[in-house]
């Protein structure tokens, strides 16, 4: 699963970029709605929300990114967001333009199930998944109630603190997202820290799904224009799936 921050360089950049990413082999977009205060984020992607906000980028003009990038592939959009600007634009006429615009689900980072009732209620009215976080904190009883409101997969947090990119999986990972099975028959997707193809070939043995965000939104920084920033991407994503591709030959072969 790919992690772009929307509106980052432009939103004519993040369609190409997006575009060239299902392309290159992800089986999920998380299209970020870039936010002014975007708490669970590293420097990466904060900096890359600046931008984006500078760019002009709103909700809406995320929603209607998502319209045009369904028009050219039929890979499942997420749109990430924190609640604002979802409050802000009515959380009703919020689920009608994103399932209008092709989305396939929501995230929303700062969301609590204990709060999320009318939320949940207006996405499912409008066939929108709801993925909610499980962390390293949550207890047994919190992982119960996550699991119950989640739909389409649940996203675990490998590690306490902030996205951006890191040298290592936390060792504890196996035994957390055993822990988390036992409340769902979701799929579990990892994020916070993954960026390696190393991190992929881990990760296949734990989870189904590995989310790349911070490595990716680094290469968009770094590009000196969007389509170079959609051919770097690319890349980057082929490297993940041929990990993935051979960590699950491995296992098949075990």
């Amino acid at each position: 699963m790919a992690y772009i921050t929307a509106g980052d360089p432009s939103l004519d950049a993040t369609e190409k970029i997006v575009l060239a990413a299902a392309e290159a082999g992800a089986d999920v977009i998380e299209l970020g709605v870039p936010f002014s205060d975007p708490v669970a984020d590293g420097p990466t992607i904060q900096r890359a929300s600046e931008r984006a906000l500078r760019s002009g980028t709103t909700l809406g003009g995320v929603i209607d990114l998502a319209r045009r990038i369904r028009a050219h592939t039929d890979v499942p959009l997420v749109l990430f967001s924190y609640f604002n600007p979802i409050l802000q634009m009515g959380i009703e006429k919020f689920a009608a333009a994103a399932s209008g615009a092709g989305a396939d689900g929501v995230l929303v980072t700062d969301l609590t199930p204990e709060e999320a009732g009318e939320y949940r209620a207006a996405m499912h009215a409008h066939g929108l998944d709801t993925i909610f976080l499980a962390a390293p904190t949550s207890t047994d009883a919190r992982l119960a109630l996550i699991a119950e409101c989640t739909s389409g997969f649940l996203y675990l947090i490998s590690r306490t603190g902030v996205t951006g990119e890191r040298t290592a999986l936390p060792e504890d990972l196996p035994a957390l997202a055993r822990r988390v099975r036992r409340f769902t028959k979701l799929p579990l997707a990892v994020g916070f820290g993954i960026s390696s193809p190393e991190h992929v070939s881990v990760l296949g043995g734990i989870a189904d799904a590995a989310i790349v965000g911070s490595a990716l939104v680094a290469e968009i920084e770094k590009a000196a224009n969007p389509n170079a920033a959609a051919s770097a991407v690319a890349s980057r994503i082929r490297a993940l799936k041929r990990a993935a591709r051979e960590g699950i030959s491995r296992r098949s072969a075990d």
